[in-house]
């Protein structure tokens, strides 16, 4: 099989690719990039020039794939217009390319954040979705918009995949706290034990891409893909605190402060001309609860987490020493 990658360059996308290009099943790897090869330079891939809106060379690159993965997307942009822009607007510029050249077998890579948080129980896909943050509108625009385009299409196989917050080696956001840890302060929201989250490594994420993109029944499915266990922080700093062989003081954060906090970061950067990570919108999100199930998954993909929370975060913390990052 031929594949088609967006999002390659970047932290689950570069995982991705690696298994692919490795796997017996894919004969030829494409992937889109914009600039930097980042984590793909050097590796055994088609390299195609541009970005999700290069209409021509998407069209180009197209011909003769197979299965198309969709990872690429914005995660962080000062308005709902450029949420819009790169996470609905680019997905539809690529289905529409894919039916003209009768691809039938797509995986998107959607989120947690389209379902918004969970308030108690674990979010299922069969619950509405309510998001908080313009992220998270932007993926629930995605996925209507996914169902409308592709939902009418009796040919196309089409899977979204919603994610939690996902870690593993290349990761620089939860890095932050990882790092934090190191220096013995553990940042913590809320009482450690509540609210609590979802979290699972990238390897199992990149093993629900793969069983989605071999399920080829027809129409739009959705799939949440989580790790064993809900998880707290108290949990990860505990872990975290065992495998660097040093205890952090946990720094417990009032809700309302992480977020007087983001908006003074936020304003600071703005005079910059930048838009930073710990913005207003990410602190709202930061002090809910975000769990969900995988039961579905596990049902009608076959998928099962490999990786303990443990031995995920043990590897995470090896590589970022290895490579030089803590």
């Amino acid at each position: 099989m031929n594949a088609f990658v967006t999002g390659a360059t970047g932290f689950i996308g570069s995982h991705l690719a690696d298994t692919l290009i490795s796997h017996p099943d894919y004969n030829e790897v494409r992937c889109l990039v914009r600039s930097s090869e980042k984590w793909m330079k050097g590796k055994d891939y088609k390299r195609v020039e541009g970005d999700l809106h290069s209409i021509k060379a998407i069209d180009e690159a197209l011909k003769g794939v197979d299965v198309i993965f969709h990872l690429a997307g914005v995660v962080k942009a000062p308005s709902q217009r450029e949420f819009d822009h790169a996470n609905v607007e680019a997905t539809e510029n690529l289905l529409r390319l894919a039916k003209k050249r009768g691809i039938e077998n797509i995986v998107v890579l959607s989120s947690l954040a389209a379902s918004g948080p969970s308030n108690g129980t674990p979010r299922t896909e069969q619950d509405p979705m309510n998001p908080v943050s313009m992220y998270g509108e932007s993926k629930m625009r995605m996925e209507q918009m996914i169902r409308e385009l592709a939902g009418k299409d009796e040919k196309m196989s089409v899977k979204i995949l919603r994610p939690p917050a996902v870690y593993g080696p290349r990761e620089d956001q939860i890095f932050t706290l990882f790092k934090m840890m190191k220096y013995g302060i553990a940042p913590i929201v809320g009482d450690g034990n509540h609210p609590e989250l979802s979290i699972v490594y990238v390897q199992d994420v990149v093993q629900g891409i793969l069983k989605a993109a071999e399920q080829k029944k027809n129409g739009v499915e959705t799939y949440f893909i989580s790790g064993e266990k809900i998880a707290n922080w108290n949990m990860i700093r505990d872990i975290v605190s065992t495998v660097l062989g040093r205890k952090s003081l946990p720094v417990k954060l009032n809700p309302v402060l992480v977020k007087k906090i983001a908006g003074a970061v936020e304003t600071t950067a703005s005079f910059f001309g930048t838009y930073p990570v710990i913005n207003r919108e990410k602190a709202n999100e930061m002090v809910l609860e975000w769990t969900c199930s995988s039961e579905k998954a596990m049902r009608k993909l076959d998928y099962t987490p490999e990786f303990s929370l443990e031995e995920g975060i043990s590897r995470t913390l090896r590589w970022y020493k290895q490579h030089g990052w803590l």
